[in-house]
């Protein structure tokens, strides 16, 4: 099982998005039975047996072995991947692109520019999954809590200042074995109902 996949194929993404199916999809999690799962939603075994032909017709969940029950051998199934994101590439042209965002201080282009970073990578990890090979990928994450508006906008300047630093000293353009990078960075509000990290604690 995969921690995450990302969903490209459009028929795929309607099928996991069908609310049954995608809360089948996280009961999955573990390998379950149908009679199982069943019981677990609600649902006649005819109906989440339905479900379950739609899923795995889509690779959305694989066989896991079988086990003895009451006399009966039933199937199991568990779900590809822990955890699902929808690729931007399933709408096709209709679709956001940041090429088309004017302004680059808006939300519209984070955005963008995230959906752009789903389909690239989610297209890139399921290849190198095939291949058998890791995907050199970075990623950082952090929690910051600005005093002031005034304060936002420094922090804002410096980050800048530093990732252009930082390019400018890596970056080479006439490297025969090199191979081109994005590095993205933004920086967003925290929603007031969404819990933060552990603040980050200087050395004394």
């Amino acid at each position: 099982m995969e921690a995450v996949d990302v969903i490209s194929d459009p028929a795929a993404a309607a099928v996991a998005l069908e609310p049954v199916r995608a809360r089948l999809l996280a009961e999955l999690r573990t390998p379950a039975s149908a009679a199982a799962l069943a019981e677990r939603v609600g649902l006649s075994r005819q109906k989440v047996n339905y479900h379950l032909r739609k899923l795995e017709d889509h690779g959305l969940v694989e066989p896991a072995g079988t086990r003895r029950w009451g006399g009966l051998t039933e199937r199991l199934l568990v779900a590809t991947a822990a955890g699902y994101l929808v690729s931007p590439g399933a709408l096709g042209d209709a679709a956001a692109d940041s090429r088309r965002v004017r302004d680059r201080l808006s939300a519209a282009y984070l955005l963008a520019l995230a959906g752009r970073l789903l389909r690239e990578v989610g297209g890139m990890a399921a290849g190198a999954r095939r291949a058998g090979a890791p995907l050199p990928v970075l990623a950082l994450d952090a929690d910051v809590r600005f005093a002031s508006p005034g304060d936002r906008a420094a922090f804002a300047d410096e980050l800048a200042a530093t990732v252009t630093r930082l390019v400018a000293r890596y970056h080479d353009e006439a490297a025969a074995a090199g191979r081109w990078h994005r590095v993205l960075v933004g920086v967003h509000p925290v929603p007031a109902d969404v819990p933060v990290g552990t603040p980050i604690e200087e050395d004394a």
